[in-house]
């Protein structure tokens, strides 16, 4: 039998069918309209925390006292923006992703969804993440603004028709993954995160929408900022077979390290040592400010580079002008492990690329490579430490590939990544998965 014939006469009956259908392309434009809202949120989330970290530096160069000022006021700013977490916004502390990875569950209702996801908590996120910068802590803005973007793209469930076909799972797989595509200006790493991350337990009912709402709120972010890489671009032209086995070195560290490092912010949120649970559980202002007092005294001991999302040191290394100390990435590795375990909203997705940069120099200095061969080791170790933390290699690679424009190294990149999962999965379960089972949304209150 022949295959049906399909002529101009039908195309533009389905056409015009298509157009007829008034609700469906309505809540398709207010899906669309709040991914755009999410990426102009974000921006406004990124130029605020520049401004704060701009405000740190500026508070560090006041005089000769300057640099030792963040003794005093990291703590006390630190213990301040605990104290707003737990009075105002409890569902806001930690990086975000576990939160929006158990809202996720079908077992939560809308009041317990909302105290992980929602507008009000994402204004939160964003003024207390940036008071983190201002103070000086070890976090990044990347990891809450998946918090922040599945806020606002969960806001839009209200305004869609009751056939829309799109809940509110959908809504926060695609503000999620947004917000990690506006923050680092990286559309198709959005995507990716939103597949590899998001989207295990269940597939999304609308996928095109919901890729369109994520390409979008990037567009808005590179429409804003330029098609800029924060890292610049990679000067790599051709990777030489001399290059393996430093490679294979950083793989297997970036591993251990970022394994370790996750299998730390797991056991933290989950058990302490009993006197200092003891500690965080009766005075967490005093736990905090301690936390806050180790982290300005480790930014002293390492000239304030280990101040902040990670940068500029990590800019600086991959055009082969910075020299940082064989202890800094263990140093800011501690940093971020204490700035989280403050409890205050603190995220890591930045600060793992920085760890995993200053992994891959080090491993290009006992090499005994150049400041040009080194470069490609310091990419390596950027997807390779991101991937072993957050167990998600696909999502690494391709992020680290669009920040650092480096399509020269996307094999390499892969293999790295694909690696350094793999040995960390050896010393900890997924991170954001087992956080996220952590969490427990508070009772209702008892009707008197």
């Amino acid at each position: 039998m022949s295959a049906p014939h399909h002529g101009p006469h039908d195309f533009w009956r389905n056409l015009r069918a298509e157009f007829s259908a008034g609700a469906p392309w309505r809540d398709r434009a207010v899906v669309l309209a709040f991914a755009v809202l999410t990426g102009l949120v974000v921006v406004g989330f990124t130029l605020l925390a520049e401004a704060a970290s701009h405000g740190f530096e500026l508070l560090r160069a006041l005089g000769p006292l300057g640099p030792w000022l963040p003794l005093v006021w990291t703590p006390l700013l630190t213990a301040a923006l605990l104290a707003w977490t737990r009075r105002f916004a409890p569902g806001a502390f930690g990086s975000g992703i576990p939160q929006v990875v158990r809202a996720l569950e079908d077992d939560l209702g809308p009041d317990d969804r909302r105290w992980l996801v929602s507008v009000r908590l994402s204004l939160h996120k964003i003024a207390l993440v940036s008071g983190g910068m201002l103070a000086g802590l070890s976090i990044g803005r990347e990891g809450p603004t998946v918090q922040v973007g599945a806020g606002i793209m969960g806001a839009a469930g209200r305004w869609l028709s009751p056939r829309s076909g799109i809940d509110a799972h959908d809504l926060m797989v695609a503000g999620a993954a947004a917000g990690i595509a506006a923050a680092f200006n990286t559309p198709l790493g959005g995507v990716i995160f939103a597949i590899e991350q998001l989207s295990r337990r269940r597939g999304l009912s609308t996928n095109a929408l919901v890729i369109a709402a994520i390409v979008l709120a990037g567009l808005v972010s590179v429409s804003v900022f330029g098609n800029q890489t924060y890292f610049g671009r990679l000067r790599v032209q051709q990777l030489s077979w001399s290059l393996l086995l430093p490679g294979l070195g950083v793989a297997l560290a970036c591993g251990l390290a970022g394994g370790l490092f996750a299998r730390l912010l797991v056991e933290t949120a989950r058990a302490l040592p009993p006197r200092l649970a003891r500690w965080r559980s009766e005075h967490p202002l005093r736990f905090a400010a301690g936390c806050g007092l180790l982290v300005a005294a480790i930014g002293i001991v390492t000239g304030g580079t280990t101040a902040g999302a990670g940068y500029a040191p990590t800019r600086a290394l991959l055009e082969g002008q910075a020299e940082l100390s064989g202890l800094f990435s263990l140093l800011k590795l501690c940093a971020t492990w204490i700035s989280a375990a403050s409890g205050v909203p603190a995220g890591v997705f930045a600060p793992s690329l920085t760890i995993g940069a200053g992994i891959g120099h080090d491993v290009a200095l006992l090499s005994g490579l150049g400041r040009e061969a080194a470069i490609p080791l310091i990419a390596l170790g950027m997807a390779g430490f991101l991937a072993a933390s957050t167990q998600g290699p696909i999502t690494a690679f391709i992020i680290v590939m669009e920040m650092v424009s480096g399509h020269t190294m996307v094999l390499s990149l892969m293999a790295c990544a694909l690696l350094a999962s793999g040995v960390a999965r050896l010393v900890a379960p997924p991170m954001y998965p087992a956080l996220a089972a952590q969490l427990f949304p508070p009772a209702p209150a008892p009707r008197p």
